[in-house]
């Protein structure tokens, strides 16, 4: 299963200042982790950003995701980080199940260099960054993510292994770009303007996304359908026909928490409301 999460660029509008921002922010990159998102996806959605924009979401996000061992050397010192010690700590199941102490760790590397006959350097928390073989087949860039088996530390013996590093990656595209892609799979659109969520509607979901899915938020006190400029008749957002132009727009529109008691879900409850059923297995 794939699963991809698309949030937009305005889900900290309502933040009263960067530490609270950088908190909300933590606790979107602990769900993605919780639910096992393959990929968080910043869309654009400047009308509704006020204080806080799409580059400080995507920097902060980003920072999160990275491992804590990764982050001195990838980050530095940026404005966009000054609280990024209220961020809670992802502990993916993949990175800490062994720990990047212990032999066979699985964990992620960052390319510092691409060098000739098909080795590269690594950064992947020893003392100073590794050279490695690639797998055959494999091509990666500068400062690209990438797997990294270690099987001893004294003598270093370690490996990239072919396969999507441990947690998820952040991206930065438009709406239609995300929904466009080969994997979507299902997409889904949160709203409370949707069909409700019932266990029997659950089931037809579940056992009919073929196993990806694409599951897309909106922002406090401004929902998908505004963003998109959505009608709503009678509380139900017109959008069976509807696309999110240029490009498919989404399959259903799904309102997961049918019995709110809040005027303003914030985007972080919503994920955990939302990816809690849809990532149920049959």
């Amino acid at each position: 299963m794939t699963l991809s999460v698309l949030v937009p660029s305005s889900l900290v509008r309502e933040a009263e200042d960067k530490r609270e921002a950088t908190r909300k922010l933590g606790y979107v990159a602990r769900a993605a982790t919780v639910f096992r998102a393959d990929r968080l996806v910043v869309f654009p959605d400047a009308e509704g950003e006020r204080r806080w924009g799409g580059g400080f979401v995507e920097v902060v996000l980003r920072y999160a995701a990275t491992p804590p061992y990764l982050r001195k050397d990838a980050w530095g010192t940026r404005d966009e980080l000054e609280y990024a010690g209220v961020l809670p700590p992802l502990r993916v199941s993949s990175r800490t199940g062994s720990g990047p102490e212990r032999p066979g760790s699985l964990q992620e590397g960052i390319v510092t260099e691409v060098g000739p006959d098909g080795r590269v350097r690594v950064n992947c928390a020893l003392q100073h960054p590794i050279s490695l073989l690639l797998p055959d087949g494999m091509e990666v860039s500068e400062g690209e993510r990438v797997a990294i088996r270690i099987s001893s530390r004294e003598p270093v013996r370690a490996r990239i292994v072919d396969e999507p590093p441990p947690g998820f990656g952040i991206r930065r595209a438009d709406l239609s770009e995300a929904l466009a892609r080969p994997d979507a799979g299902l997409r889904i659109a949160t709203s409370r303007h949707g069909t409700s969520l019932s266990v029997e509607r659950l089931a037809d979901i579940v056992g009919g996304s073929g196993g990806d899915m694409t599951v897309a938020f909106g922002a406090p006190g401004r929902g998908l359908p505004a963003i998109l400029d959505v009608p709503v008749e009678d509380g139900v957002a017109v959008a069976g026909d509807t696309d999110v132009e240029p490009g498919p727009g989404f399959d259903l529109w799904l309102n997961t928490i049918p019995r709110q008691g809040s005027e303003t879900v914030r985007t972080e409850e919503a994920m955990f409301a939302s990816l809690a059923p849809l990532t149920l297995t049959e």
